[in-house]
């Protein structure tokens, strides 16, 4: 039987957001919308040296003033320690995880190809987790990117799942989000296809189905890099949202006439729910700034 939709946003509390992030967030919200399910809001606040203060309530009221609300309450990674701790415990008993001691400059001398078990250690401090991987190459169809292979052992072999200071990894507290909050479909920037394969290994570890997966081109900046808040890529102006949110929906596949961009958000939400398809979604892994970018920065 299909599983009703379920869609998220996932943003990552290290500053505010910027237009790339936006641009994810309303495909992502669209998605939901067109196929009459529920857009879900989670906080990846998984690693405190990464946060910024103050930016989830910044994020909040960004996605608020553009128009962008979720279902339901937003779910917190870190108030999730005790089911990650659940699943390190029951991967560690199934034999699909170990314990390791080897240093990045060990692993460095290694190529940085992890040699798997055969290095595993007995439990205790100062000690990272590590989730086996298959041998031979994986693959999967995503939505936008057509089938995405890789073979694990060779792109790093088994990864962390919960790292030595004793914080959980990304790729186990969101494989473990989506499949404990039912998750669909996930509708993410290109940047993360090289966490999928390592995410979907964690589902099949836990026996938990996996969401269908469409990785949009990323965006980037006006100087040419990847719009990233680790490139300083500049912060939505929610006080003006119309102009910002009438560039995203051309970058969505969406052609809106230039008036629209002095419409209200809702107006603007209520057209492109109107006119938006998931066949127009662009593919590729990269897409140029829209001119309103450029000339912002100009």
């Amino acid at each position: 039987m299909k599983r009703p939709y379920v869609g998220r946003f996932a943003p990552t509390p290290s500053g505010p957001l910027h237009f790339g992030s936006l641009v994810t967030a309303l495909a992502s919200w669209l998605d939901a919308r067109h196929h009459g399910g529920h857009w879900l809001l989670r906080v990846d606040d998984l690693d405190p040296p990464r946060q910024q203060p103050g930016a989830v309530d910044t994020i909040l009221h960004q996605l608020d003033r553009f128009g962008l609300h979720w279902d339901g309450a937003p779910l917190y990674q870190s108030r999730r320690a005790d089911a990650y701790a659940a699943a390190v415990e029951r991967l560690l008993a199934g034999k699909q995880a170990f314990y390791c001691t080897l240093s990045r400059k060990q692993l460095k001398a290694l190529d940085n190809v992890h040699p798997g078990p055969a290095v595993a250690r007995p439990p205790g401090p100062d000690r990272a987790v590590r989730l086996t991987v298959a041998d031979g190459e994986r693959c999967f169809e995503d939505r936008l990117q057509g089938r995405i292979c890789a073979d694990l052992t060779q792109e790093g072999g088994p990864f962390v799942i919960r790292r030595r200071d004793g914080l959980f990894a990304y790729q186990l507290a969101c494989a473990l989000d989506d499949a404990d909050q039912d998750i669909t479909d996930v509708v993410r920037g290109s940047d993360l296809l090289a966490s999928t394969l390592r995410q979907l290994r964690v589902l099949e570890c836990l026996g938990a189905p996996a969401p269908r997966y469409a990785h949009l081109p990323v965006i980037m900046d006006p100087a040419g890099g990847k719009m990233s808040k680790s490139a300083g890529a500049a912060a939505l102006d929610e006080a003006h949202p119309a102009p910002y949110l009438h560039a995203a929906l051309g970058c969505v596949g969406l052609a809106p006439e230039p008036a629209l961009a002095r419409a209200s958000v809702d107006e603007q939400l209520a057209w492109a729910s109107a006119h938006w398809h998931p066949a127009l979604l662009p593919t590729g892994r990269r897409q140029p700034p829209p001119a309103f970018l450029r000339a912002a920065r100009d």
